[in-house]
């Protein structure tokens, strides 16, 4: 966790009223979940740095006392982060066991002051953590505090999930969605708000990361060659070769599976995202089975970069398919 993006948001501020009023009453285990981009990694961090504070004001660690200074400088004794492995930062990577053992030593240690855990994303545990943690749920020391990140809190098993207090970071009204996009953005940008929050599942750092993407100009452009090349059906490496110049992989992907989505939204009569550009003639050239099977190809690919396929040869397939030739 990075102690400098450490922060309550607008949104959040009913929520950190309710713990900081309740502390040190609080149960031993918390739940911050809510949609990507919501800010509940800065919230946690600005919290547990509170809650290590030797000298605690009001709106949040005072910065300067020895146990802020380990923080800083990610030493602290009472401390632990755990999340999926450096080296294993794969889409579906897990939380592996012994992660959760080695808690054990460090929840029934006799310290002064409080200890605190965090865990992200939970969706991690697998049924062995997730069967581990449960145990250190169960009988936690004294002045320990478990912290949970995720998503969905769905995802978490329903024995975690009823041990712990869940507190919703998503709960964001548009006014104030709204509002900080517009403290955060040049005006020149203002325009684009909707769009972005449309993007951004209406979740205000994520349409701000949004924003500074260089796809987000370059859509129209890349639907005009989609449609050239799906309707003179020839040329499709020259395709490739372009955007794979244009843009970096992942903004390509991101890009992409932000217009095919839509497009099957198209298909279906559903709302559509990308409200700005016109998605009609492209969606006209497919048949929904043909969108379903490309989608499918397109988290095969993500796969597939993790296992170092070269991501020119993603892009010039995905060309060839998106010619349509049957």
């Amino acid at each position: 966790m990075d102690v400098t993006h450490s922060q309550v948001y607008p949104w959040q501020q009913p929520v950190w009223e309710t713990l900081t009023g309740r502390f040190p009453q609080l149960g031993h285990g918390l739940l911050f979940y809510g949609k990507k981009g919501c800010g509940k990694h800065a919230f946690a961090q600005h919290f547990l740095s509170w809650v290590l504070c030797l000298n605690k004001t009001a709106i949040g660690a005072c910065g300067e006392c020895s146990s802020c200074q380990w923080l800083k400088s990610d030493t602290h004794p009472n401390y632990v982060n755990i999340t999926t492995d450096e080296d294993n930062k794969k889409q579906n990577a897990k939380i592996k066991i012994e992660k959760i053992r080695d808690l054990l030593p460090f929840v029934q240690q006799t310290v002064d002051g409080w200890r605190v855990i965090v865990i992200e994303p939970a969706e991690a545990l697998n049924t062995a953590s997730a069967n581990a943690l449960l145990k250190t749920l169960e009988e936690p020391g004294e002045r320990v505090l478990i912290i949970l990140l995720a998503d969905h809190y769905l995802k978490l098993p329903a024995t975690i999930r009823s041990r712990l207090q869940h507190f919703a970071m998503d709960r964001i009204t548009p006014n104030q969605s709204e509002q900080y996009l517009k403290q955060s953005l040049p005006a020149e940008m203002h325009a684009k708000i909707p769009l972005l929050l449309n993007l951004s599942n209406d979740m205000p750092l994520q349409a701000l990361s949004l924003a500074q993407l260089d796809w987000l100009n370059r859509r129209a452009e890349f639907l005009q060659d989609w449609q050239k090349l799906v309707v003179q059906k020839s040329m499709p490496l020259q395709f490739a070769s372009k955007w794979n110049k244009e843009l970096s992989f992942s903004d390509f992907l991101q890009m992409f599976e932000y217009l095919l989505s839509d497009i099957i939204c198209v298909k279906l009569n559903q709302v559509v995202k990308n409200d700005d550009i016109d998605l009609s003639r492209i969606a006209e050239q497919y048949s929904l089975q043909n969108l379903f099977l490309m989608y499918e190809d397109l988290q095969k690919s993500k796969l597939k970069v993790e296992q170092n396929v070269q991501t020119n040869l993603i892009i010039d397939q995905l060309s060839i398919q998106l010619m349509n030739v049957s």
